[in-house]
């Protein structure tokens, strides 16, 4: 089986390649998704991130308010720091199941989908690292459309990660995110004929 560890900046287009290689038959662990499993209400490790941020970042129903704790956290180095140190060691004991359970599948190839695989030390999960670029005038414009945050919260979200750069730098593969959806599905489509290629 082949892993693919999928990931890129902030508002680069991630996910909508993770789709095309859903579409190409790749199996996909979104890592999003796992977050979410591993802060379900009611979990020990959402209990240790309200004891270190406060019930506040709680909704009503005992679920945890996202934007809330984003906003405490993309505004603190040392708050976001605790956050990552609290959830990152689960998410990703969590993802490292999902890798095995889809090998003992006979999955072919698994997209671990992760915007912060590198951060989380995750490159040696997987057997190449293919990171999702646009420029910065596109990530900050995509992020205010689809999340509603101001510019200035924008770029506080992306200095919070990685720099592209230094992802790029780590990258087997760059998929450049800067044109139509239709230039990304070839781009994407290409390196998948590579991988398919490899494995006869």
């Amino acid at each position: 089986m082949l892993v693919v560890g999928l990931t890129g900046g902030i508002g680069c287009g991630k996910s909508t390649v993770a789709s095309l290689l859903r579409e190409l038959g790749a199996r996909v662990v979104d890592a999003d998704q796992v977050a979410r499993e591993v802060l379900a209400p009611g979990s020990p490790v959402l209990g240790k991130v309200v004891e270190r941020f406060g019930p506040r970042i709680l909704r009503a129903d005992g679920s945890l308010d996202r934007k809330r704790l984003a906003d405490i956290v993309f505004g603190d180095p040392q708050a976001l720091a605790d956050l990552n140190a609290i959830t990152h060691p689960p998410i990703v004991e969590m993802i490292r199941q999902r890798i095995e359970e889809a090998r003992n599948e006979g999955v072919q190839v698994l997209v671990v989908d992760a915007p912060l695989l590198l951060e989380a030390g995750m490159e040696g999960m997987v057997d190449e690292v293919w990171v999702v670029t646009c420029t910065r005038e596109q990530q900050i414009e995509r992020l205010c459309r689809r999340t509603g945050l101001s510019p200035r919260e924008a770029e506080a979200r992306m200095r919070a990660q990685m720099p592209l750069e230094e992802k790029v730098r780590r990258a087997d593969r760059v998929i450049p995110n800067e044109g139509s959806l239709a230039q990304l599905r070839a781009e994407v489509e290409r390196h998948w004929q590579d991988l398919a290629s490899r494995r006869i």
